[in-house]
């Protein structure tokens, strides 16, 4: 059972994706909540903080297990996988969270809009950071420009929220193998790259199923 914060959350980002930030009250939130005004404000200062929080919720996450991957391999390769498939998996997880995100980030008061911006572009750095890693020890091509290369795997995964259905043809674990094949693929050097080929020709890829 849901706690009172958390489904204030889950009935706000209902009722956001539905009618839009603005569309909404308060006092919509509480009743939908099952809640009174002050148990709303026990939680959340105004509903800009809320909707602050609904984007603070995703981006947290996906940067500190980014940032868990840098700390638990050593290999920029293994770091790239590992930062791709939980990249893609967020827009699983926080589906609604995303939806919300798109449709009414321009909404968030400077403040918050600040912070959250912080947050991103810590993760694009990391991203970034990992690809000239893999550069300077060898793993990844050199002639790659490591900031049109990370904006590349940045722009690819986000695209996600324009398709990605959870009832899709291919479940959110398969889409992740294909997208870190992609990546592997674009950033391994030649003979790396030939060797990682014959590695995946023995692994049954979902896209081989019949």
């Amino acid at each position: 059972m849901l706690n009172l914060r958390d489904r204030i959350i889950e009935q706000s980002l209902d009722l956001f994706d539905q009618y839009g930030f603005h569309g909404v009250t308060v006092k919509q939130i509480v009743e939908a909540s099952q809640t009174s005004k002050g148990g709303f404000y026990h939680h959340f200062q105004s509903k800009d903080e809320l909707l602050f929080v609904i984007h603070d919720a995703f981006i947290t996450y996906v940067s500190k297990e980014a940032k868990r991957a840098t700390k638990t391999h050593t290999s920029p390769i293994d770091k790239i996988q590992e930062i791709t498939r939980v990249f893609v998996k967020v827009f699983d997880l926080y589906k609604p969270h995303l939806s919300v995100f798109y449709q009414e980030s321009k909404y968030l008061k400077p403040e918050y809009e600040k912070q959250i911006k912080q947050k991103r572009d810590e993760f694009k750095d990391l991203i970034l950071q990992v690809i000239i890693e893999g550069q300077q020890s060898g793993h990844f091509r050199k002639e790659l420009p490591p900031s049109l290369t990370s904006m590349a795997i940045l722009g690819m995964v986000n695209w996600m929220y324009k398709w990605y259905r959870r009832d899709g043809e291919y479940s959110i674990d398969e889409i992740a193998d294909v997208f870190i094949d992609l990546i592997l693929h674009s950033l391994l050097p030649s003979n790396k790259s030939a060797a990682y080929q014959d590695q995946m020709l023995h692994i049954p890829f979902f896209y081989e199923r019949k």
